[in-house]
């Protein structure tokens, strides 16, 4: 398994593997409402069956070199995470994604993760173009795409249903040239 660092805080992105379910369920149930006012994930992971199947999906998505899964530890508590929500080498597209709970948030640490990501789909797998989805009305996770050097697409209006409710969602990419020419010298 892999550590890597994600700055002078202490804060570290790792593989989130299915033995991980009993860690994941304790950070969903930290900040199951928080999380949940704009993605799935929270309803998803609802009891440790239901972490294990989630995680489980995610190494499914691994092995078939489709999506990936990693989360944000901060002094050894997992309080995040980023993924490839899906992925396809042979057209070279992926989508990027993020969560966090209340006490990590406003630190930085989803942009420091999804840079470490995107570089990596970038450099290593040939990814040319980067998606990000977000609510139009999740202000925090629109500005990781502007910090990210992403460009909006537009808006799916109505597009997805979450608890309810159909709400709009923005398209938000960067194109691996333009990954490129962005990234900031070590």
């Amino acid at each position: 398994m892999f550590v890597i660092s994600l700055g002078e805080d202490g804060a570290e992105l790792r593989p989130l593997e299915p033995w991980h379910a009993e860690e994941l369920l304790a950070h969903m149930d930290r900040g199951r409402e928080f999380v949940g006012r704009f993605i799935g994930l929270a309803d998803a992971v609802a009891d440790l069956e239901s972490s294990r199947s989630y995680l489980r999906s995610y190494a499914d998505k691994a092995a078939a070199d489709t999506g990936r899964l990693y989360g944000i530890w901060t002094d050894g508590t997992l309080v995040g995470g980023v993924l490839f929500r899906t992925m396809d080498v042979e057209i070279g597209v992926a989508e990027v994604g993020c969560w966090l709970e209340p006490s990590a948030a406003g630190k930085g640490l989803v942009t420091r993760a999804a840079r470490v990501i995107i570089d990596w789909a970038v450099e290593e797998r040939g990814i040319h173009r980067v998606e990000w989805q977000v609510a139009a009305e999740n202000a925090a996770s629109i500005a990781v795409a502007r910090r990210l050097g992403m460009t909006k697409e537009g808006v799916l209006r109505e597009y997805r249903a979450h608890r309810g409710e159909r709400y709009d969602v923005e398209i938000w990419s960067v194109l691996a040239p333009e990954w490129r020419s962005g990234k900031q010298p070590s």
